[in-house]
């Protein structure tokens, strides 16, 4: 994939970043790259993302450039903030020497001896601070790592001009104590960035790393990455499946959760699709491959979630403005509380006073608010089986006052299902279904399927089907048992020898989640509209069942279109749940377009959020769940900015030490990551209900 019109991608862990501003210098740089469309960094995530042309470019230029701006690119595929053992080792030394530091500087001890404890926490543990600050400076920027070096290497380079003078009053102590709390920060915060990535890790870790190949009848195991679609797979009970594929051989029950969120194991017979990553629990299975490396659905979601978290909600556009101008107007703020200050007390008052003002106004939980809400919103409803694509999607499904669902497959089963057997006299249910089904047997026809898969699921013993014809529109003919059995269409009418046996109704039934869901779309006041090209009849019917009071019958697929038009020419946002390719246009013209999990590859990239389990309750769970994070993410925006608003004139007036606000400062973006948090945890109380339900991950 590569050239201007299909422009590669490459995901990069960072690290050393430290505050948003690092984030959007990082993606500023590339984006002026040669050769790149898009640049992307997502502070939360501490990954970048790099859309371009590989005629012009390629990775290690976009490596290079991120380490010369002072940043870390690893090798190796850890999560993003594997930086976080450093800021362990950083932090035991500075907090080591800044404890009899602070005795020092307390006791007013020796200036030389404050130094030497001193020297190492600024040279070593603050060194990260200091590269990124000077690397941000050689590009004309300034971000939060600029306000922590000027702060306390303006407190150690004057103490050092006090002592080199033989003076006694000096502030290594403030220096040493500040870097230590921040690294201590940094090490909290990384903690709980890693907790909000580990819903794309545990999808990560699914499949599994070889893969049983079975060739003329002997095993091989080999590396997941060889097997190659038509390969035959075998499997055992305890394993995970490794790719995409359909059971050729055997049977067994498989667990889906991780993968769907679905609780109950499938039952899997020949024919049967099985997943990338799900578990097996009983039986043996031969499958074969079909689709593998990332054309798995584990590998799509995995792709999906990332592009969901590596993107910008709406909302954010005001976080990303202010910050853009919050380091130059903190920097400016910082000289005037110096100069204030400077003609009522003695320089160290001014510059400790201004030091405290570079520390509180740092921007760091102003660019956490927004990226960490996304990350566990969207990392949860991948736990759940709801694959949101961007943050965009997350915030208009808040927004969304109309839903309207298409019928076959999504409110309907989507396949004909026997919902009645109306025996005549001389004959009981099972056995009317019993010789209609073995009359069946040998029949290609949808309906006739259905009489087969309704006799099978009550366990009954077919007869075998002599002298069988079938003749398209009208039905079967079979013996059965000796006896003339015909089956007829369109409306399965049975006679046995020439005598009526009964009739047994099949109909696209509704799904059994359907007029729960719908109960649930409307208690969070939705307008729920049915949209189907089916007839008036049909439709109604099926309407009247999941309880829909609003549809739209006969509706060709521009048709469908023009109906999504007048909702929102009447001041509706509307979302839109299809499954099949007719529905494509429309997912694509509404506001939000939500995928079944059974869609056609077409109507998966149309929509902008994809429940895999293809369960109605799905579509309830992703409103309320874009609801609670909306919610999250205006608490860290109003916290952010008020814990700003108040701490900068608060340490302008010379109220504030720079520890303390050090330590205000660090505790503030832990205080934002964990609101995001609250919902995977014990925490979850002011989660949605339907999250509250199911709080363990399954």
């Amino acid at each position: 994939m590569t050239g201007a019109e299909t422009p590669d991608r490459v995901d990069l862990p960072v690290t050393g970043m430290t505050c948003a501003a690092c984030a959007r210098l990082i993606e500023r740089t590339l984006a002026k790259s040669p050769g790149v469309s898009r640049a992307a960094v997502n502070y939360a995530a501490h990954t970048a993302t790099v859309e371009f042309d590989s005629r012009q470019a390629h990775v290690s230029d976009f490596i290079s450039t991120i380490e010369e701006l002072g940043y870390g690119v690893p090798e190796a595929k850890a999560p993003a903030g594997s930086g976080e053992p450093d800021y362990r080792l950083r932090f035991a030394i500075a907090a080591a020497l800044a404890v009899p530091l602070m005795i020092c500087g307390m006791w007013m001890m020796s200036p030389w001896l404050q130094l030497a404890l001193a020297l190492p926490i600024v040279l070593y543990s603050g060194a990260p601070f200091y590269t990124a600050a000077w690397g941000a400076l050689r590009h004309g920027s300034a971000n939060m790592n600029s306000l922590i070096a000027l702060g306390t290497g303006t407190a150690f380079l004057y103490s050092l001009c006090v002592t080199l003078r033989g003076g006694m009053h000096v502030y290594y102590e403030a220096a040493g104590t500040i870097i230590a709390l921040i690294l201590l920060g940094r090490m909290l915060e990384a903690r709980a960035r890693g907790k909000a990535s580990e819903a794309i890790r545990r999808l990560m870790d699914l499949q599994p790393p070889t893969a049983r190949l079975w060739t003329d009848g002997v095993e091989t195991e080999v590396p997941v990455e060889q097997v190659r679609p038509g390969d035959t797979l075998v499997l055992r009970p305890g394993e995970r499946i490794a790719v995409d594929g359909v059971v050729a051989a055997g049977e067994s029950a498989v667990d889906e959760s991780l993968l769907t969120g679905e609780s109950l194991p499938v039952d899997k017979r020949p024919g049967d699709r099985v997943f990338a990553g799900t578990f097996n629990r009983s039986g043996s299975l031969r499958y074969q491959a079909v689709k593998v490396g990332r054309g798995t659905v584990l590998q799509r979601m995995v792709e999906l979630v990332k592009q969901a978290q590596g993107s910008r909600a709406p909302v954010a556009r005001l976080a990303d403005v202010v910050s853009a101008y919050f380091t130059l107007g903190v920097l400016i703020a910082a000289v005037l509380t110096f100069a204030v200050w400077i003609f009522r007390a003695p320089a160290a008052t001014a510059m400790v006073n201004a030091v405290a003002v570079l520390i509180i106004a740092c921007p760091c939980a102003l660019g956490l608010a927004t990226p960490t809400a996304i990350l566990v919103g969207t990392g949860r409803g991948a736990t759940r089986g709801i694959l949101i694509k961007s943050g965009e999607a997350l915030e208009m499904a808040e927004k969304i006052r109309a839903i309207v669902l298409d019928k076959t497959g999504t409110v309907t089963e989507g396949k004909p299902r026997v919902t009645r057997i109306v025996p005549a006299d001389g004959f009981s249910e099972s056995e009317l279904l019993r010789l209609a089904a073995s009359a069946e047997q040998p029949s290609e026809h949808p309906i006739g399927k259905a009489v087969v898969q309704a006799a099978r699921d009550r366990g009954m013993a077919l007869a075998e089907a002599e002298a069988f014809t079938s003749e398209a529109g009208h039905g079967v003919r079979a013996r059965i048992e000796g006896k003339e059995v015909v089956v007829g269409r369109p409306g399965v009418t049975v006679s046995v020898d020439g005598a009526a046996a009964g009739e047994i109704e099949v109909a696209d039934a509704i799904k059994p989640e359907a007029a729960e869901a719908v109960r649930r779309l409307r208690e969070l006041k939705l307008d729920v509209w049915m949209l189907t090209g089916d007839r008036p009849e049909t439709a109604e019917r099926i309407a009247r069942e999941a309880g829909i009071e609003h549809v739209i019958a006969g509706a060709l697929p521009d048709q469908k279109v023009v109906e999504i038009r007048k909702l929102q020419g009447a001041g509706q946002r509307v979302a839109m749940v299809g499954d099949g390719i007719n529905d494509a246009p429309a997912l694509a013209q509404s506001d939000l377009g939500i995928a079944m999990g059974s869609a056609a590859d077409v109507a998966l990239e149309a929509g902008e959020i994809t429940l895999l389990r293809g369960n109605l309750n799905g579509i309830a769970e992703a409103i309320e769940l874009s609801r609670w994070t909306m919610r999250v993410i205006r608490q860290n925006l109003f916290w952010a900015f008020a814990y700003n608003t108040i701490g900068i004139p608060v340490a302008a007036m010379g109220l504030l030490s720079p520890m303390i606000a050090s330590a205000a400062m660090a505790m503030s973006s832990v205080t934002v990551v964990m609101n995001s948090l609250r919902g995977h945890g014990a925490g979850w109380q002011s989660a949605p209900r339907s999250f509250a339900k199911n709080r363990s991950v399954r």
